[in-house]
Formats: C-alpha cells, sequence, structure tokens
C-alpha cells in the first residue's frame, strides 16, 4: 500500500479486488484521470479498511481496469484520519 494523497479515492487493480473477493463490477462504471492517462473503472464502497489499529468503515474507492502493482492509500481513506509525520513514520489516528 502506497499513501497517495493525491488520489482522491482509495484505488486498487482488479487482480487485487479478485483476491479480496470484492464484487466490483457491481459498482458504478467510471472513467477516472491516473497517471498513465484516462482509464476505465468500478467505483465502490468498502464496508471497511484496517491498517494496523486503525479501522475505518465504509470508505469509497475505485477498482482499475488495468492493475495496479500496489493499493493507492488515498484521500476517501486519508481525509477521516489525523496525521503526522514522524522522522520516516506517518502517524494515523481516527477522527470519525
Amino acid at each position: 500500500m502506497v499513501v497517495d494523497t493525491g488520489a482522491t479515492l482509495v484505488s486498487l487493480g482488479t487482480n487485487e479486488a479478485r483476491r479480496l473477493g470484492l464484487d466490483y463490477t457491481a459498482g458504478e462504471p467510471v472513467k477516472t484521470m491516473t497517471a498513465s492517462g484516462v482509464t476505465r473503472g468500478w467505483r465502490i464502497q468498502l464496508d471497511s479498511v484496517a491498517i494496523g489499529g486503525l479501522k475505518l468503515h465504509g470508505v469509497d474507492a475505485v477498482v482499475l481496469e488495468s492493475d495496479l502493482p500496489f493499493v493507492l492509500l488515498g484521500m476517501s481513506f486519508l481525509n477521516r484520519t489525523q496525521w503526522q509525520r514522524d522522522g520516516d513514520r506517518l502517524m494515523l489516528q481516527k477522527r470519525y
């Protein structure tokens, strides 16, 4: 997973979505702009996203038609946390 403040939503590729058992094709079809250009995807809502001891429910996400080498932790998750950098560490704390 990569923290990506430039990503509006948590973003993952189809292989990762399948591995997680997500029925992403039932989501809303979208076209989205990525660093590689415009790509198709499906907007979904994840039941929960957990990182360490931090767990958030109902997180908006997009599954991109193209595969990604990792999940992008976008602002749909990060906006619901307070973050603080401590050296080479990013500390996240749940806000709501």
